[in-house]
């Protein structure tokens, strides 16, 4: 099951667009998030940490990783949008762009301004790569069941949610993934499943998945088959 988890908050976390401006790391408010998120999660037994380069998913992972015997691995396509020439300008000067209403509205369209800007659906593209990558190397190495954490950006959170739900990229504003939150999924040979969406509290100890859970107790259910009303 893949764990995703969205970095803490910064100091420009909300009124900047970060994108990879470089050395942003967590304000006091963004370390306090990821050590109650880490405590959440201890329980939890995660075969690998991945991050994002930027630094403060880097700290993030850090976070989820202290205590463990698992190393933070780093893959940059689960790295922020590259935004391009709107990276680092405010949100609500960045408002009165025309670009601005096709980001919301149409976002599959939406491409961002500049040499390195790039395209929302190639965001998600690399993404949902990344995922399926890493899903066929954890099953691989620790088993069909075991749970990884992903530390990311919202965008690329909400944009791999999206695809997850099999939701149209222009539907993934709809998606909400909030500094520190924790998004499950499951994955099976048929369709993946939204465990969890922008948790933000409460026990995770039940995302421990039974192994074969799903034939247990002898239903003949199939690993990606849905219950009928929703299963115990």
């Amino acid at each position: 099951m893949l764990l995703l988890v969205r970095h803490g908050l910064t100091e420009m976390t909300g009124p900047v667009l970060a994108g990879w401006t470089p050395g942003v790391s967590l304000d006091d408010r963004g370390r306090a998030q990821v050590a109650a998120l880490a405590a959440r999660l201890a329980p939890l037994p995660l075969a690998a940490i991945v991050s994002s380069p930027l630094q403060r998913c880097a700290e993030t992972a850090d976070a989820l990783a202290e205590g463990r015997s698992v190393k933070v691995e780093t893959d940059d396509r689960f790295g922020e949008v590259h935004y391009g020439d709107w990276t680092g300008r405010p949100l609500k000067e960045l408002a009165e762009e025309p670009l601005w209403r096709v980001v919301q509205s149409h976002p599959s369209a939406a491409r961002f301004p500049g040499e390195d800007g790039e395209s929302l659906a190639a965001a998600q593209h690399r993404a949902v790569t990344a995922v399926r990558d890493w899903n066929e190397r954890i099953a691989a190495e620790h088993g069909p069941d075991a749970l990884y954490a992903v530390c990311s950006h919202g965008d690329i959170i909400k944009a791999i949610v999206a695809d997850a739900l099999g939701l149209h990229l222009d539907q993934f504003q709809r998606i909400q993934a909030d500094p520190a939150s924790l998004t499950a999924i499951r994955y099976t040979e048929t369709r993946p499943f939204a465990v969890r969406v922008n948790d933000t509290g409460g026990d995770v100890t039940a995302l421990v998945p039974e192994p074969t859970a799903e034939t247990a107790g002898g239903n003949g259910l199939r690993p990606g088959d849905a219950v009928p009303g929703g299963g115990a």
